[in-house]
This record gives structure tokens, sequence and C-alpha cells, in this order.
């Protein structure tokens, strides 16, 4: 299956034109996915270009190797360890960097990944299934208590509480194995849901969110980012729920702003240190035409930020590039 068969980037343009390639720049796609941002930057990139795209999906790297093209290294890594591979690859500075965050349209649609409800499959839920402990082993051993905080807070869920009730009770019968134990235990716990939502729908995005500790990971990769960009260079996020769009919001805001000093410091505000990024241009969303050929296109929201010419010797950071 071809990438466009199985996958429709979302946001595609509109993330790579914010990039603002340029010719004979150095890329990173940290979420690889099936390539379509990828294969839009390496449309835009001269023959001197060079893009690193990361994906910790064994099945995304199986997929790019289709694309033959010599300025492309992919790399089998999480995007949370994006400062040892550039090293590794040594690079000191890079002209752009994109992620695209959440979980892939192809990744929800194969049942054996256990990532939705909609298809009967093992309970795994794991972007990387080379490694980690997998959904269904987890909810065998976790606590009502740490059960409940995760559904709570990573689902945003009111009837967090029952639902942890629920599946420790369950267990008692067995471990809990499938996605359609797991969606028809939570739907037995949550008494009203909201019209045309699925009972299970945050209990399921919760779990994934902490097997794959995405907010770790994107708490991790959101400075490194910046520490690699060179000045001029770009930082395109799209993200598709709030507790990730609210996490990079507070970063490009606070990266925009002066540091913080020590109170009562005797500064002028124009001694102040300049910030390391200017935001670009304001929220995107996906138009009404693309959310209505991609529904998954409809929560998505891109924020991208510019790396100023402010010195920044940060955890990490090489004094020279």
């Amino acid at each position: 299956m071809s990438e466009a068969e199985g996958h429709r980037s979302v946001l595609l343009e509109e993330a790579v034109d914010a990039l603002a390639v340029k010719p004979g720049g150095i890329y990173v796609d940290a979420t690889f996915g099936r390539g379509g941002h990828s294969r839009l930057i390496l449309e835009r990139l001269g023959k001197d270009g060079r893009l690193v795209a990361l994906d910790r999906d064994m099945a995304a790297i199986a997929a790019g190797a289709a694309i033959a093209d010599a300025r492309l290294k992919l790399i089998h890594a999480a995007f949370g360890d994006l400062r040892q591979v550039l090293r590794a690859e040594g690079i000191g500075r890079v002209d752009g960097v994109l992620l695209d965050l959440g979980v892939s349209s192809p990744q929800l649609d194969e049942a054996a990944r256990g990532f939705s409800f909609r298809r009967d499959g093992p309970l795994d839920m794991r972007m990387d299934t080379s490694r980690g402990q997998t959904a269904a082993e987890w909810l065998a051993q976790a606590s009502q208590r740490e059960l409940g905080e995760v559904i709570r807070n990573y689902g945003e869920e009111r009837f967090a509480h029952a639902i942890a009730k629920a599946l420790v009770a369950a267990r008692s019968g067995g471990a809990v194995q499938t996605t359609r134990q797991f969606a028809e235990i939570v739907a037995s716990a949550v008494r009203t849901r909201e019209q045309g939502q699925h009972p299970a729908t945050r209990s399921f995005q919760a779990v994934r969110i902490h097997v794959n500790q995405e907010l770790a990971q994107l708490a991790l990769v959101l400075p490194q980012a910046v520490e690699a960009l060179a000045p001029g260079g770009r930082l395109a996020v799209i993200s598709f729920h709030s507790l990730e769009d609210r996490m990079v919001k507070r970063f490009l805001r606070d990266e925009s702003r002066p540091p913080r000093l020590p109170a009562r410091l005797p500064l002028r505000e124009a001694e102040l240190p300049p910030p390391r990024l200017r935001l670009v241009g304001g929220p995107v969303r996906a138009t009404e035409a693309e959310v209505a050929a991609n529904p998954r296109a409809r929560s998505a929201v891109l924020r991208a930020a510019e790396r100023t010419a402010a010195p920044f010797l940060g955890k990490g950071e090489e004094r020279e590039a």
C-alpha cells in the first residue's frame, strides 16, 4: 500500500511551508510516519540538501525504504532522542524540525497494533513494538489509583475513578487482553458520553499516551529542537489533542519572551537578553475541504516558530555548531 493509500498527512503543505525550506538546508522530520511530509521536504530541497527522518515505529521505517533518495537518512529512534541522533550523524545545527504528533492512520487501521476499539485485536498500543510494556501488561499490574490518575490526566475523563474500579474488578476473571474487552469494560463504567463519541475514546487515548510516554517525549524534544536550530531555522509542530497543544503553545510562548531573570535586577527592558524564538504566524487549522477528506484533521493544530540569533548555552548545546 502506498503512502497516499494508507495515510493522509495532515496539514501537509502548511507544515512544510512553515519550515521555509532552503534548497541547501538540513532538516529533521522527527515523526516520519508514512513519509508524506518528508517527501514534500525532499521535493523542495536542492541536490545538496539533507533530511534526517526519525520514527520509533518499525513499520514506518520499513515503509520508508521505498524512498530511494540519497539525501534522506531514516533512523529508528524516538524523537526524544533528537540530540543524540544528530550528534551521531555529525550534525551541529539544522534549518528546520518538524513534529507531527499522535498516532498515525496506519497504526489505527491495523488491528494487531491495538490502538483502536473499532477493530478487535491484542491490546498492545506500543508505537515501538520492539521494546517496552504493552497496554495489556500495564493494565494487568497497575493499581486502581494509577489507572484512575492516568485515565483522568491523559484522557481528561470525568469517569476515571469508575473506569479504574471496573478494570480492577475485571481482572478477577482474567487479564484484559483485547481492545474489545477493554472497550466493553470502559463502556460499562461510563454513564453518559458526548453525542457521536464512543465511551472508550478518552480511555484509549489515555492508556496510549501513558504506554508510549508521549507527553514526556514531547517535553524532551521541544528544548532539544530549539538547541539544534541554526539562527533563522524553523520549528513546526502539529498536535491533535489539547494536552499536546497546550504544552506546545506554552513552550513556544515562553521561548519567544526574554528569559526570566532574578527579581529586582537593575536592567532596562532593552538590556534584557533576547528570546530564543520568534513566533511565526498564529495557530493553523485544517480547512473544511481537508477535514471532509480526512476527518482526523479536524483536531489538528499547527504552530511554528523561528530561531533567533540569541546566544544560548543550555544543557547539551555545543558552543560551536
